[in-house]
């Protein structure tokens, strides 16, 4: 058999088979990865197995890269962060079975936060009987399990199918809100060999626009406003200019999700920054008279209450349409990408109010300082070594977090972050266990940038094997770990109703020593002084660097002499 030849169009830069061999029968691993070219991947994520070697023996041949995490969690976060950071699918591959359950919680993450992630396996035979006969790594259905999960799960029965599949995966990724995908191709298809069918790519997608009734609307509602107000999520990411304007051409303060951390430029006079779930700033937002939320479920998972008490219009500008009345219903419904949105608004504005009056931005300085009163007490343990984490990064810095008390209650409203840089998390789902795979995925996608894992010791121990990924790729890569002896937020929750703290507390681990059985270093921080040195040598030493920060430490102490070391 030949083997299919590829080039690259000059226009894209993407591998596209040569005509004359593009029907040049193939077997159906092959005929995935080719598909997968076709579409731009350059870099998978996953772990050979039995069942999926064919597709490994294509992956080098395409110009696809491969990072080989330590479990298929971490492959899955890693891919997640991946997408979240470039802004093109993350692709992971397993194996069958168990492999496969592993990362259902990745996909599941990746679900919850709108992130386009491909999840490729194998599957039991075409012909495989539906009574079980114990074949390894055999279950009832895959694609039943998954389809649970993700928006879609497939199995293709052809070789031929296999193009078409990818090629509805990636549209889903670029038409409206992206979601996960899985594709399963029953193994002994894999190995086959069968006509590809014609080469076929997702087509090219025309960002929607709003209808433009909606748009006058809304531009009415915010011309008259008295007090608008700006909420941005993550589907604003990518209209952050757009976001900016607005803000400044109405005077309206602008709050933040998780998700969209960082949308408009944190050291702004007008960002609140993530400020959704503060009690001051929810009871301001009461008050508005005109409120425009962009990209964003307004859900319980960034405002930590059941409903956001809003009196005044509530203006939603979302390219998924279910969302206009899921949770919050909108007064005004405004489908379509966010730029688009945003675009349609500022002309509609010109024309109603073409001499707008900003409002001072002294509002949004005495919300940050309320939100910030409202918590001192209990941020005060994370506020210093933030400050030092910050004072040490480049502008363009990515910074991958937990599901950890010291990232959503410090990390996320303390740590200012300007337009160029990233802060991932995992939000809705909230799993646990993602910063250090998706630092190891972030760092993959770009190796020129600071990327910092923070994380607490209970999360971090999900996916602490991810540091022999790190060490094996020597990725300059900082893990900051405060350690409270355990889960600390179900501590307090357990003691909050009155409970006898039960598994929570975790005995003590020297988690520097175990960074540097990895093949990695590690080192403590007992001040916001030695954290500044660590991540300085960090930042430079081939492979991960764990530094722990202990519960008890305090905000101040003399520098220790202590440096990571290998």
């Amino acid at each position: 058999m030949s083997t299919p030849t590829t080039t690259r169009e000059a226009s894209t830069g993407l591998p596209l088979l040569a005509v004359e061999d593009a029907r040049t029968p193939v077997t159906g691993g092959e005929a995935l990865v080719r598909a997968l070219a076709a579409h731009g991947a350059e870099l998978a994520f996953g772990i050979p197995g039995t069942h999926n070697l064919e597709i490994y023996r294509h992956l080098p041949r395409h110009g696809i890269r491969h990072v080989n995490p330590r479990h298929e969690q971490g492959a899955g976060y890693a891919a997640d962060a991946y997408a979240r950071l470039t802004g093109r699918p993350g692709v992971a591959v397993t194996t069958t079975g168990p492999a496969l359950l592993n990362i259902a919680a990745a996909a599941g993450q990746a679900y919850s936060d709108s992130v386009p992630l491909l999840v490729v396996s194998p599957g039991m035979p075409l012909r495989h009987p539906a009574l079980p006969t114990g074949l390894l790594h055999e279950m009832r259905s895959q694609t039943r399990a998954l389809d649970g999960v993700v928006a879609f799960s497939h199995r293709v029965s052809s070789v031929a199918e296999i193009g078409p599949a990818v090629a509805r995966a990636f549209a889903l990724f670029t038409g409206g809100r992206p979601r996960p995908a899985h594709l399963e191709i029953p193994l002994d298809l894999l190995e086959a060999t069968g006509d590809p069918g014609p080469p076929c790519t997702a087509p090219p997608v025309v960002p929607a626009s709003p209808a433009p009734e909606p748009v006058r609307a809304a531009a009415r509602a915010l011309a008259a406003a008295e007090r608008p107000a700006l909420v941005a999520g993550g589907g604003a990411r990518g209209a952050a200019a757009g976001l900016r304007t607005l803000a400044e051409r109405l005077g309206a303060p602008l709050v933040t999700t998780a998700n969209g951390k960082g949308v408009l430029d944190e050291t702004h006079p007008l960002a609140l920054g993530v400020g959704l779930h503060s009690p001051a700033v929810q009871e301001w937002l009461a008050e508005r008279d005109v409120v425009l939320a962009v990209g964003t479920e307004l859900a319980e998972a960034d405002t930590w209450v059941d409903r956001l008490p809003l009196r005044g219009t509530l203006l939603r500008a979302d390219a998924d349409p279910g969302q206009m009345y899921a949770g919050l219903p909108a007064d005004v419904p405004l489908v379509g990408d966010a730029g688009a949105v945003l675009d349609a608004l500022h002309r509609e504005l010109d024309a109603c109010a073409p001499d707008p009056r900003p409002r001072a931005p002294e509002e949004a300085g005495a919300l940050r300082r309320a939100r910030t009163a409202e918590t001192r007490e209990r941020d005060a343990r994370w506020v210093p070594y933030l400050d030092a984490l910050r004072s040490v990064l480049d502008e363009d810095a990515v910074l991958t977090s937990d599901s950890a008390q010291c990232c959503y209650y410090g990390a996320l409203p303390h740590l200012p972050l300007g337009p160029s840089g990233r802060y991932l998390h995992p939000t809705g789902f909230g799993t646990l266990g993602y910063a250090l795979p998706a630092a190891v995925g972030a760092k993959a996608a770009a190796p020129d940038r600071q990327v910092v894992a923070l994380s607490g010791d209970g999360g971090l121990q999900f996916s602490v094997q991810e540091l022999a990924t790190a060490a094996a790729l020597r990725l300059p890569l900082p893990v900051v770990v405060f350690d409270n002896g355990g889960y600390g937020e179900i501590r307090d929750g357990m003691a909050a109703r009155g409970d006898s703290p039960t598994a929570v507390d975790l005995p003590a681990v020297d988690l520097p020593a175990l960074a540097r059985a990895y093949g990695g270093a590690g080192a403590h921080a007992r001040t916001p002084d030695e954290l500044s040195a660590a991540l300085r040598t960090a930042l430079t030493f081939p492979g991960p660097t764990l530094v722990v920060v202990p519960e008890t430490a305090p905000a101040t102490h003399p520098q220790s002499t202590e440096e990571p070391t290998p």
